[in-house]
């Protein structure tokens, strides 16, 4: 798969190792071959039912007939991949210098279904923007426990609260004693709780989905009609888009023995997020390619059950309470599944510096709409 050595606990002289992709050829054939043998269902009986028959068939063929994998494993070699063990787990990251001397260390998580491909389309933007008077940034990319080119946990334990515990120790590795953190899905959950463990160390995060409950008699009615239309768009979310979640958080392993057999199966429970989870046909802004390469990451790592313990680990034991008293930011997308009002996001985020709800983008802005998401980036950290 890659060309590292094995990263054991606790030993100083390998705690940062190179990474570099090589996926061997008969594992690319593999996946070929399962793919020109694939065996898919009867269409649907309703348009409700899930991702359609021709969508998933002509993902297929895409991903078999005109995907590269070598091209996005290339471009993960040329940026800059890294290994180390923290707390008994070997964690992948990227680490992306600007080559400006007053660049801020920026921490950049993804969650489910993403991976690192998420940023891969900004780097360029906020590492080097081409202009002095624009911010730039040390961009430092994890992937979660269990997914892509991090180890898988064999025991359990590996929930939000220790992930963020390992991301502050993964900065502190690096040389970064302050820095700046950035996150959506579990991603916001886990720079949320970076800011509640570690506020000595977060100057200031920023998120695009934050977890912000209702607080104790507020009244809805003081809400504006886009406030109120994205509590309803959320509660139809919980009714009807949220069954995957279900299935993650309460048997992740019987799921897993589909995700991991079949490349259909896990093109299929990826692709139907990257539709749902859009602003507008198809994946939104989001290219085709960029879907088949999250998709091959979780494929060829084999991690459809790896990844979706996380919600088995965290889901409802996640603290939304604590207040968040690092200066932070909240951009809010109208694709999102889950947005919060701003009163109560500022009742939660209690030095609240940016707020701004966009007209265009969903889930996945930083491949969906990647100019704006960069100019959110700093435009709120400008307030750091």
């Amino acid at each position: 798969m890659a060309t590292h050595a094995p990263v054991p606990a606790g030993d100083p002289t390998v705690e940062i190792v190179p990474f570099v992709l090589d996926v061997p050829p008969e594992q690319i054939a593999d996946l070929h071959e399962r793919l020109r043998r694939v065996r898919l269902p009867e269409p649907a009986t309703d348009a409700g039912q899930g991702l359609g028959l021709d969508a998933v068939a002509e993902l297929c063929r895409a991903w078999l007939e005109e995907h590269e994998w070598r091209h996005v494993e290339d471009e993960l070699n040329r940026r800059g991949q890294f290994r180390t063990a923290i707390d008994g787990l070997g964690i992948h990251f990227l680490h992306v210098r600007s080559p400006r001397s007053d660049a801020q260390p920026l921490l950049v998580t993804h969650g489910w279904p993403g991976s690192v491909i998420e940023v891969l389309d900004v780097l360029d933007a906020l590492t080097d923007p081409g202009d002095d008077s624009v911010p730039a940034f040390d961009v430092v990319a994890p992937s979660l426990p269990g997914f892509g080119f991090s180890d898988k946990p064999t025991g359990p334990g590996w929930g939000v609260d220790r992930i963020a515990d390992a991301w502050a120790e993964l900065m502190t590795r690096l040389g970064y004693e302050r820095f700046l953190a950035q996150g959506g899905d579990w991603g916001a959950m886990v720079t949320t709780a970076l800011a509640v463990r570690h506020p000595d160390r977060v100057a200031m995060m920023h998120t695009t989905m934050p977890m912000a409950p209702r607080p104790d008699g507020f009244d809805d009615a003081t809400l504006s009609e886009t406030e109120q239309r994205w509590l309803a768009e959320s509660a139809e979310f919980r009714r009807v888009g949220s069954g995957y979640s279900g299935q993650q958080r309460t048997r992740p392993q019987t799921l897993g023995y589909g995700l991991v057999d079949s490349p259909a199966g896990q093109l299929a429970w990826i692709a139907e997020k990257f539709v749902a989870w859009t602003d507008g046909d198809g994946f939104g802004g989001v290219p085709r390619d960029r879907v088949l390469d999250n998709a091959s990451i979780y494929w060829l790592t084999a991690s459809g059950a790896s990844s979706a313990r996380l919600y088995w680990e965290s889901f409802g034991g996640v603290d939304t309470s604590s207040p968040v008293t690092v200066p932070s930011a909240v951009s809010i997308f109208p694709a999102e599944m889950v947005k919060p009002p701003r009163a109560w996001v500022e009742a939660r985020y209690v030095d609240l510096r940016h707020w701004n709800a966009l007209p265009t983008g969903g889930h996945f802005a930083s491949l969906e709409v990647p100019g704006d998401f960069v100019d959110e980036l700093r435009a709120a950290f400008a307030r750091a």
